[in-house]
């Protein structure tokens, strides 16, 4: 908006470099260029300012698809105006010489201008296709026919307006429709989740079932090497078994050796004993039997006298015949004792 300052009898007027500014005295162009400013009087002088920067109109428009569905259109197109001299012809962009505002709505008129010619050309879009294509590829086909309409436009260019670019951010249909489009992708995607959920869990059912398995031959590996463990450890304790036996059987058999030994040496040191004592009585018996049997029979009256001593007898009487049978006797038992001491 330019600046305007009141002075007596005249006003100055101020731009900015963004506006064109066109001023008219009495009815002629007197001074026409960007961010001017100038002294005038205002009752002979008239001015309209033209935006020559960069400008966007944003537009929301509905269609009918050729199915018959309701479409939405939202973007934006980026203008400028490059004669303003042209369109300042073509819209009124007069100011007011107090305030320095529009007189009336002339940006407001153009941006229409531009929406309506818009709305035309992707109208003509919408109603030739199905929805479906719409919604696919609707926002690169409606850019490019709004784009290449309003650069060929015969109009705009006679107005000296220029469209730069156009974006279309969203086609949309109605919420019914996008809901009834988006049910059999819906369930398209819900079948692909429901199958991967089936594929991971027969995964997980095959792994648990591998995983079964291998602690299955774990065990029966781990049952092969106990079986063979206690094999071994059997064949350990027979052999240990049969080792102690043997050694058990080596021991008796030596101990019995041994015995054996001890017992010939003890009999051999019996024998010689009792070949000694044999020897001493078979001395004796010889010494007694070149003595007279008075003799004899004196040393065996003196040999029982002798065992007699320890036996208290306050009475004995001895006759001739008692004495002499019991020196029979006692020469008898000397003489069988003698014979079974030499027989071996």
């Amino acid at each position: 908006m330019a600046e305007i300052r009141s002075y007596p009898f005249v006003r100055h007027f101020r731009a900015d470099a963004s506006s064109h500014i066109l001023y008219y005295r009495s009815g002629r162009l007197r001074a026409s260029g960007r961010g001017l400013s100038f002294w005038f009087l205002p009752l002979s002088s008239s001015m309209a300012e033209v935006p020559v920067d960069q400008r966007e109109q944003a537009f929301l428009f509905h269609g009918r698809s050729a199915d018959f569905q309701d479409v939405t259109a939202q973007g934006a197109l980026t203008y400028r105006i490059e004669n303003p001299e042209a369109v300042a012809e073509a819209v009124d962009f007069t100011i007011d010489l107090r305030r320095g505002a529009y007189l009336r709505d002339p940006l407001e008129k153009l941006s229409s201008t531009l929406a309506n010619l818009a709305q035309r050309h992707a109208w003509d879009y919408i109603a030739s296709t199905p929805v479906r294509q719409v919604l696919a590829e609707g926002q690169a086909q409606i850019r490019e026919r709004i784009e290449q309409a309003l650069l060929g436009d015969a109009r705009l260019k006679a107005m000296g307006v220029a469209v730069l670019s156009v974006a279309v951010l969203s086609v949309k249909p109605t919420p019914e429709t996008e809901r009834a489009i988006e049910a059999p992708v819906r369930e398209r995607i819900l079948q692909e989740a429901d199958e991967a959920a089936f594929a991971r869990r027969a995964m997980a059912v095959e792994k648990e079932r591998a995983i079964q398995e291998n602690e299955l031959q774990n065990r029966i590996e781990i049952a092969k090497r106990n079986e063979a463990l206690i094999l071994q450890e059997g064949q350990n304790e027979r052999r240990k078994a049969t080792e102690r036996t043997e050694a058990a059987r080596i021991s008796a058999e030596g101990e019995a050796e041994r015995s054996r030994v001890l017992g010939l040496a003890q009999a051999d040191k019996l024998r010689a004993i009792e070949g000694a004592k044999v020897a001493l009585e078979k001395e004796r018996i010889a010494v007694y039997e070149q003595l007279a049997p008075q003799i004899v029979l004196a040393l065996a009256a003196q040999e029982v006298a002798g065992k007699l001593e320890r036996i208290h007898i306050e009475h004995l009487n001895v006759s001739p015949d008692l004495l002499a049978s019991m020196m029979t006797s006692l020469v008898g038992a000397t003489t069988r004792k003698l014979e079974s001491k030499r027989e071996p």
